[in-house]
């Protein structure tokens, strides 16, 4: 299926080609890098678990300069993969494994190495940059010359989030309507030069968490009494942020993102057992973060399946900011919008 998307990328730094006896030419290793993304209106439960659609519609923005870097050689003499150094084995290994048979069910053995220049699995929406480099890399070095729609198509199915970080700037995702899931992708809302924002993540734990994304995800919406709710009310939360981000409206996107943060987290906290990923100096971050609105400061806060808290706030205003969050951990880290996903 993937291979009949329409074409648009074409093979170019940071790939290697061979000619093979038919002289076409097969690109057999490639690089390519992405961006993570952080939702501003949350994406939190799936539509249908196996081509990975979501419930709801999000919207994102894409943060630098974290990044993902991923090699792929396709075609060597077994399936090795190795992330920050480290040889994947077990379930994220087949995981990996059946993303690459997406792209050619008879594929050869193929070699990744990736590597993240931040915390991974730590809800800093690592799979995001993961799957949306890989799916570059992967794809280019297989011959295959897909377009961005393609490849946000091919990327949500190893990672919901991934769809997003295809794109740079500011993105929706958008639910399926069609049955075999390929009208849910990315759409750019707005370039990462649109506006100038700042990102500041409050980082309270680097550690991985005990409950995966997926797994929390799947827990809350079998068992929680307000998964309906939440589902009804995310095309509403979408398209507030959307019309908030096109006049640049500040105030207006960070108080629908910090609704749709909470409205999550109360999914979160009603599911059977309870899905909780705060920790105190979580709380206090929160906290802070609506003194300094009240002292005229702007920040609002936003977090994802983890600990950690991403604050939205003015490049003016990020100092200030910063200086606050670092009375609650110990690092912070300032991010701007970032750019797509491309070769390298």
């Amino acid at each position: 299926m993937v291979g009949m998307f329409p074409m648009g990328f074409t093979v170019g730094a940071g790939s290697k080609s061979t000619q093979n006896r038919r002289g076409y030419t097969r690109v057999m290793k490639a690089t390519a890098l992405a961006h993570p993304n952080i939702a501003l209106i949350k994406y939190w439960g799936k539509h249908d678990r196996v081509l990975n659609t979501p419930a709801v519609p999000s919207l994102s923005v894409t943060l630098a300069p974290f990044k993902t870097e991923t090699s792929v050689t396709w075609g060597t003499p077994i399936d090795h993969f190795v992330i920050n150094g480290v040889t994947v084995a077990g379930d994220a290994s087949a995981r990996v494994a059946q993303f690459l048979d997406l792209i050619d069910p008879k594929r050869p053995p193929v070699a990744i190495e990736s590597h993240n220049n931040f915390p991974t699995a730590a809800g800093l929406a690592s799979s995001s940059s993961a799957f949306a480099a890989l799916a570059l890399a992967a794809s280019t070095a297989a011959g295959q010359a897909l377009n961005p729609t393609a490849l946000s198509i091919l990327a949500r199915q190893g990672s919901g989030s991934a769809s997003r970080s295809v794109w740079g700037g500011f993105v929706s995702w958008t639910t399926a309507d069609r049955e075999d899931g390929t009208d849910s992708h990315g759409h750019p809302i707005a370039p990462k030069d649109h506006w100038d924002l700042a990102v500041l993540v409050a980082l309270v734990s680097d550690q991985k968490k005990a409950v995966s994304s997926r797994d929390g995800m799947n827990l809350t919406q079998e068992t929680s009494p307000l998964f309906g709710g939440w589902e009804a009310s995310g095309p509403a939360d979408v398209a507030e942020a959307k019309a908030a981000i096109l006049a640049k409206d500040l105030s207006r996107l960070g108080t629908v993102m910090e609704h749709s943060t909470m409205k999550m987290v109360a999914t979160m906290f009603s599911a059977q057992p309870a899905v909780i990923y705060m920790q105190p100096a979580t709380v206090a971050v929160l906290h802070a973060v609506r003194a300094l609105r009240a002292k005229g400061i702007p920040a609002w806060a936003t977090m994802d399946a983890g600990p950690n808290v991403k604050v939205l706030t003015t490049p003016q205003a990020a100092h200030q900011v910063e200086a606050t969050l670092l009375q609650h951990v110990k690092t912070v880290h300032t991010l701007s919008v970032g750019g797509p996903a491309r070769l390298i």
